[in-house]
C-alpha cells in the first residue's frame, strides 16, 4: 500500500503561497543545475521512481517536458493514452487510480474534464499532478512565473496583462496572482470570461484582478503581456470565437502601449496571425521559447516536490 496521504499538485489555491514559492525557486535552482540535477535537489528514492503520464488530449510540450524531467531526476516514465486504459471500455476512474497506485509513484493526467483530475485525486495514493484541464494549468503558470523572473526579476507587485481568451490558463493565472501577489488585468470579451467562482475566490483574498473588455486598457504599462490560442482542441465554435477575440489580438502597437521593457508570453501552440502576430511572437519583447523550455524546470521542481524533496 502507497502513502494515504500524497503530495498532490492540481491547483494552485490548493497549495499554500510559501510552498509554492519554494516550487518556483526550485525551477530557477534546477535550471542552474542543468541536466544533473544534484543528489541534494532530488527527492528520496528517485532514482527508482516511475512516473505515468495519462493524456486524454494530445501534448508537446507537457510530454516532452514531463518525461525528460523525471529522467533527468533519475526516474522512468510510462506514457498512456484514453484508449490504452480500460476506461475507455467502462472502468471506472477510482479504480483505474486505485490500481495505478499500487504500480507507479507519481501519475500525470492530462484530462478533458476537471471532474476527472478530482475523482483520480480523491482515489490516488500516490501525487497526482494536473497537467492541464479544461478549468486549470497550473503546470503552465509555475514555468510562466519562472521565466518572467528570469527577465524582470521577483513577480511580487508586478503587472501582467491577459489578453484574449478567459480560458484555464487565465483562470490559474489568477489563483497565481493572489498566491504570489501580483497584479492581473484581464481584457477580454464579456461572453469569454473567467470562470466566475474563481474570480470570486481571487476577490475574497483580496486579488488585485481586474476584468475590461479593452485590451489596450488592459496593458497600458503591464510589465508582461500574456495571451493563448483563441480556439482550443475539442471546441466547435471556431469562426465565432475568432470574430469575438478579432479586438485582442497582440500586435506590435498594443505592445507598445505596455512599454519598452514589457516582455511577451504565450504558451504555445501559437497561431501567427490570430491571437498575435508574427511581428510580436519573433520579436524582442517575446520570450516564449524560455518560457517553453522553462515547462522542463518547472516540472523538474513540482515532481520534486511531489516525490517529497
Amino acid at each position: 500500500m502507497q502513502n494515504m496521504t500524497p503530495r498532490h499538485f492540481l491547483d494552485l489555491d490548493s497549495i499554500d503561497a510559501d510552498t509554492l514559492r519554494g516550487i518556483v525557486n526550485a525551477a530557477h535552482a534546477m535550471k542552474r543545475a542543468g541536466k544533473a540535477v544534484p543528489e541534494a535537489m532530488r527527492p528520496p528514492g528517485a532514482d527508482n521512481a516511475i512516473l505515468v503520464m495519462i493524456f486524454e488530449k494530445p501534448s508537446t510540450r507537457t510530454r516532452v517536458s514531463f518525461d525528460v524531467a523525471m529522467r533527468q531526476l533519475g526516474g522512468q516514465t510510462i506514457m498512456l493514452n484514453h484508449t490504452d486504459l480500460q476506461i475507455g471500455r467502462g472502468e471506472s476512474i477510482a479504480d483505474t487510480a486505485r490500481v495505478l497506485s499500487r504500480y507507479v509513484d507519481a501519475i500525470m493526467l492530462r484530462a478533458n474534464l476537471h471532474e476527472t483530475l478530482n475523482e483520480f485525486a480523491q482515489h490516488a495514493t500516490v501525487p497526482l499532478i494536473n497537467g492541464l484541464t479544461d478549468r486549470s494549468h497550473p503546470c503552465q503558470i509555475i514555468a510562466d512565473i519562472v521565466t518572467f523572473e528570469e527577465a524582470k526579476g521577483p513577480i511580487a507587485g508586478r503587472s501582467i496583462a491577459w489578453v484574449g481568451d478567459g480560458n484555464n490558463v487565465a483562470a490559474s493565472w489568477m489563483q497565481a496572482a493572489v498566491q504570489f501577489g501580483f497584479e492581473l488585468r484581464i481584457a477580454c470579451p464579456e461572453s469569454l470570461r473567467p470562470d466566475p467562482a474563481i474570480v470570486a475566490w481571487a476577490n475574497d483574498r483580496k486579488g488585485r484582478i481586474s476584468i475590461t473588455d479593452s485590451a489596450e486598457a488592459a496593458v497600458d504599462g503591464a510589465d508582461c503581456v500574456v495571451t493563448d490560442t483563441w480556439v482550443s482542441m475539442g471546441q466547435k465554435d471556431a469562426e465565432r470565437r475568432k470574430a469575438l477575440l478579432k479586438p485582442y489580438a497582440v500586435t506590435e502597437e498594443l505592445m507598445r502601449k505596455a512599454g519598452d521593457d514589457s516582455i511577451f508570453m504565450h504558451c504555445l501552440p501559437a497561431y501567427r496571425g490570430n491571437e498575435v502576430t508574427a511581428e510580436v511572437i519573433e520579436g524582442p519583447h517575446s520570450v516564449v521559447f524560455d518560457e517553453a523550455e522553462n515547462r522542463l524546470h518547472a516540472q523538474k521542481a513540482i515532481l520534486a516536490w511531489c516525490l517529497g524533496a
